[in-house]
């Protein structure tokens, strides 16, 4: 059975997020979520578009219009009409209407949980295991029938810990609910 034919606005924004990794794997090694913001605004600046216009490329509430996807080509170097078309079976890591890799962050919220995670882990690796270990095997582990639910005693971190973890807290815009 052939391959269902992709209307142009989505091949175009597939197109732009597999520029945008190729721009993100070229410019830093690990991206955190504070270097893919930073990343991003570089991005817009480098298509000559303003950062809030690629953020809403991205969340699909605009399209890449002819122009504009002869900009992405001419500032890319990229042929022209190279935009309209498919680009091989790799789907870009940025996000994707079919299923992206299980460990690929799928949008902006999963990139920023990923990021605080990676935070927490590089800063104290041994205990940013244990806690997480313990918090997956509380959802992924199904409890006994009948069991009582018992809870790993996990110690609470210091004080100079808790202000670190307020301090970063601040810098750090909440999560918006997803419209529905």
């Amino acid at each position: 059975m052939p391959a269902p034919i992709r209307d142009t606005a989505q091949v175009r924004l597939d197109n732009a997020l597999r520029l945008f990794d190729e721009f993100v794997a070229a410019t830093v090694k690990h991206p955190d979520a504070a270097t893919l913001r930073g990343l991003e605004r570089r991005f817009a600046e480098r298509l000559q578009i303003q950062p809030s216009y690629w953020s809403q490329i991205k969340s699909r509430s605009r399209q890449i219009g002819e122009r504009l996807a002869r900009q992405f080509e001419q500032l890319f170097h990229k042929p022209p009409g190279w935009m309209d078309h498919e680009h091989g079976d790799a789907v870009p890591l940025t996000a994707s209407t079919e299923a992206p890799a299980p460990a690929a962050p799928q949008d902006d919220e999963e990139r920023f949980i990923m990021g605080l995670v990676l935070t927490y882990y590089r800063r104290h690796p041994q205990r940013a295991r244990a806690r997480l270990l313990d918090l997956l095997g509380e959802v992924l582990t199904p409890e006994p029938a009948g069991a009582p639910a018992v809870r790993p005693s996990v110690p609470p971190p210091a004080a100079d810990e808790m202000d670190d973890w307020r301090k970063i807290q601040q810098g750090v815009a909440p999560l918006k609910p997803k419209a529905r």
